[in-house]
């Protein structure tokens, strides 16, 4: 540590900045540059192949997606470590400025000791002659052992609570930047997922596409009608809590809007950033990636849900969605989709969790 306020000062500032920098939010991805599309001539892919694209499709994707919970996960854990390096540092400043006058005030009773001839004071006691003298002087040479002791030992607190600040700030800052280095992992893997994903459906015909849109659309529509199939919607008839219907309402506002890996919005959303925020519109706050959604909210099982809660899907909870009713849902489905209405067993269902209590559904 520093010895003057100055410095200590400096330190603090520079922390935050540097905080400052680490925090900041990854570089947006672009765009690869479009692989050429094939001239006409090559014959259309056939239906065989364009269901093996999808699949390849649905892998790379859902690999983006399982990225993009890393990332919004780092960058939450960065953004708290931030806040309490930000602390640490404020701290610093503060106990160094009251060590600073600690020192004066210890200073002061040097010097007071010194225009006294250099005596100390149970030397001027022994030499009054007068008993009331040396009664009273008795009284407050113990009040000034008392105050000297104390001085010394918030002195000392005062430098041991420094010490342990500048422990716990370098501590805070290596988790940042651990975090951080996640963080940049994270985002390259969901560039290199989405990148090659946009390079395999860029080389498909426009009537290839097309078909593939199709397909994809096929593959949920079997899904929901095997889920719907099973009876479970004759079962599903909870009501909406009041925090539940506020949820709903922000999030089928948003339909229409693009996804956004690691978007919270209000005009791009990722799957989980949508989930949180239509959560904190209605007035509880959620963890914010599908994976702790999981974890920590309280799990429903999928006959008793209502709407607002949240279906969790595939075996690694890396995607989310809300239940709107009517078998239905709402979701941010990924890169290159807008949040849109879909069925709620139109992907594999590991679960659903509530964010709200019990209390106050309708």
């Amino acid at each position: 540590m520093g010895t003057g306020k100055r410095g200590l000062i400096a330190t603090a500032v520079a922390v935050v900045c540097a905080v400052t920098v680490l925090a900041a939010p990854g570089t947006a991805f672009a765009n690869p540059t479009p692989s050429p599309t094939p001239s006409a001539g090559p014959a259309l892919a056939t239906g065989q192949h364009l269901e093996a694209v999808r699949k390849k499709l649905d892998k790379l994707y859902r690999a983006a997606g399982r990225a993009t919970d890393e990332y919004n996960a780092a960058e939450e854990k960065a953004d708290k470590q931030s806040a309490e390096v930000v602390e640490l540092a404020k701290k610093i400043v503060k106990g160094q400025e009251k060590l600073r006058k600690l020192k004066d005030r210890a200073g002061a009773a040097a010097a007071a000791q010194y225009r006294g001839g250099g005596l100390p004071p149970e030397a001027h006691l022994v030499l009054s002659d007068d008993p009331q003298d040396f009664l009273d002087g008795a009284g407050r040479v113990r009040e000034g052992h008392h105050a000297t002791k104390g001085l010394l030992g918030e002195l000392t607190r005062t430098q041991e609570d420094l010490e342990q600040y500048a422990k716990d700030a370098s501590a805070q800052w290596k988790k940042l930047e651990a975090g951080r280095k996640a963080k940049a992992a994270a985002q390259k893997k969901i560039e290199k997922q989405i990148a090659q994903a946009e390079k395999l459906e860029s080389a498909l015909q426009k009537e290839e596409q097309e078909r593939l849109a199709e397909l994809e659309k096929e593959a949920a529509n079997k899904a929901q009608t095997a889920w719907l199939d099973s009876g479970i919607l004759d079962e599903i008839d909870g009501k909406a809590s009041e925090q539940g219907k506020k949820a709903v309402q922000y999030a089928t506002a948003q339909i229409g809007k693009p996804y956004q890996w690691g978007a919270e919005g209000p005009e791009t959303y990722d799957c989980s950033g949508l989930t949180s925020q239509a959560w904190t519109s209605a007035g509880r706050g959620i963890p914010r990636t599908s994976q702790e959604q999981w974890k920590r909210l309280k799990h429903i099982a999928v006959q008793d849900m209502r709407p607002g809660d949240l279906i969790i899907y595939f075996g690694d909870a890396s995607h989310v969605a809300m239940y709107i009713g009517d078998g239905a849902m709402v979701h941010a489905p990924r890169p290159g989709r807008t949040v849109t209405i879909a069925g709620a067993g139109s992907m594999p269902i590991l679960g659903v969790v509530r964010p709200d209590p019990d209390t106050g559904a309708n």
